[in-house]
């Protein structure tokens, strides 16, 4: 095992969370983060967690939630520890894990480091906050707030709070300038000098904590030992850190991943198509071939395999093939992928998947698994997403023949009564309920000596007798799907209108 797989020597066991933010749809990019710590988690023999971080009271939402995790259902990337996906109840030892549900595990450590004189109560209003920012640029300085509060006692800020001033919660950076330094699973070492930052907000004047102080001391307490996460949160890191060393918690080891962008090599947004795991899976992509895909941006097997299994992900899952660099969402791979994946499926598992596309479309289809086993067979290779069988098996439907206004020109051809006259008259004749692809070129030659027609206007007659119109898929593939009553009864609605 690689030291980078290895768990944290601040940790016994391996234990990875994700934790996504109920704002909205479960994004590629979040789907990929929780793919990788499910990966290492697995890996390792250690737990992969559900942490829902709700403090952003204004977006996040219970519906949201309930997509996301039936997102991560529905990609099999299954926590031992979280919200209960159906129940919506927690599992596990370390609960709540919802972060709106531990206010007052966050209000115990902020009041911890306000007794240390670690942190301080803070009355500066957004106006004064805003001017101190103001004349920072104005005189070329960071934008670094210096609040007049930080060297008030606790009883002088809490005489304040008790004649009612609104007060947020400060982190006090400590004054004497030095380096923070860690490995980073996907960059290496990363340094950061302590005057990069000044005393950052813990908690909001209604109590409501930060992300920094929040995360921090859930993955602490949740025994997270390692955090896996986009590379825009490196930023955070440095505050983490101070806070870590400042509650004396184990620090975790940090990934942070690269940027998946668009083809266009820009971020990954709307424009660029579908970027939630919903829509992909509405359009008839399979969790097998999402994942696949997913774990190759920024992530690349030492065997050179493009299409792996998940048991074979997580076998060859190593952190140190991470990726710094960004990766390209390829929407072509993904579709091809899709496609080796689809196809591979068995026919009874592939037939399940499909089944809710064909209800969707008001298709009614044989429910004989031989049936349904032997016309797989024909059209899978077809097929790149389900969505695709729609059309592939719309000509199989058992929902009486609608004859297409295409059609009327074929229809009425001086011969083409006689052409379907003939046709049926060979099916009604047929001993078996099936008419393989070679006796149906038979019959088809039949009617072709006996009416004593040609080219289209033998073939387009036909094709109106089977399936309603003068074009579409090739008669030799459909035919032999379709039972004899059904081309009877076809047959009959087509003379009607002749």
């Amino acid at each position: 095992m690689n030291s980078s797989n290895a768990a944290s020597p601040n940790h016994d066991r391996v234990r990875t969370r994700f934790a996504p933010s109920p704002t909205g749809y479960l994004h590629v990019g979040g789907a990929r983060t929780a793919l990788y710590s499910y990966l290492f988690a697995k890996k390792n023999g250690g737990d992969f967690i559900l942490r829902v971080e709700d403090t952003d009271e204004e977006r996040s939402t219970e519906d949201s939630m309930k997509m996301q995790l039936a997102d991560l259902a529905w990609l099999g990337l299954n926590y031992s520890e979280g919200v209960d996906s159906k129940t919506l109840k927690d599992i596990g030892p370390y609960g709540p894990y919802r972060q709106s549900q531990r206010k007052n595990i966050y209000r115990e450590y902020a009041d911890k480091l306000l007794k240390d004189g670690i942190a301080y109560h803070c009355f500066m209003t957004d106006e004064e906050i805003e001017a101190q920012r103001e004349l920072a640029i104005k005189e070329g300085r960071p934008q670094q707030v210096n609040s007049p509060y930080r060297d008030w006692t606790l009883a002088q800020a809490e005489a304040e709070i008790a004649k009612g001033r609104q007060a947020t919660v400060r982190f006090k950076v400590p004054d004497l300038t030095r380096e923070y330094s860690f490995v980073d699973l996907v960059r290496g070492e990363v340094k950061f000098p302590s005057d990069m930052v000044n005393d950052f907000v813990l908690l909001r004047t209604g109590g409501m904590p930060v992300y920094n102080f929040c995360n921090v001391i859930d993955d602490a307490l949740m025994k997270i030992s390692h955090v896996m996460r986009g590379e825009e949160h490196l930023s955070n890191t440095l505050r983490q850190m101070m806070l870590y060393e400042a509650l004396k918690f184990p620090l975790p080891r940090f990934g942070h991943l690269s940027i998946i962008l668009g083809s266009d090599r820009q971020k990954l947004s709307k424009r660029h198509g579908a970027t939630s795991v919903n829509e992909y899976n509405e359009r008839g992509y399979i969790p097998e071939a999402m994942n696949n895909f997913l774990a190759l941006c920024g992530w690349s097997s030492a065997t050179g395999e493009e299409v792996l299994s998940m048991d074979e992900m997580i076998q060859q899952f190593d952190t140190d093939r991470l990726h710094p660099a960004s990766a390209v969402f390829d929407e072509v791979k993904l579709k091809w992928m899709n496609a080796q994946h689809l196809r591979a499926l068995p026919h009874a598992e592939l037939w399940k998947r499909l089944a809710p596309f064909f209800a969707k479309a008001g298709l009614i289809l044989p429910t004989d698994a031989d049936w349904q086993d032997r016309s797989l067979s024909v059209f899978k290779i077809y097929m790149e997403l389900l969505a695709d069988a729609v059309e592939l098996y719309r000509p199989l439907s058992l929902a009486p023949l609608e004859v297409q206004p295409e059609s009327k020109e074929a229809l009425g051809w001086p011969k083409t009564r006689e052409v379907v006259e003939k046709w049926k008259s060979l099916v009604t004749a047929h001993p078996t309920d099936y008419i393989s692809e070679a006796e149906f070129v038979a019959y088809q030659d039949q009617v072709k000596n006996l009416v004593g027609v040609k080219g289209k206007e033998l073939f387009m007659p036909i094709r109106v007798a089977v399936i309603g119109k003068p074009q579409g898929a090739e008669l030799k593939i459909l035919v032999p799907l379709m039972k004899k009553t059904v081309l009877i009864e076809r047959a009959d609605t087509v003379l009607q209108q002749i």
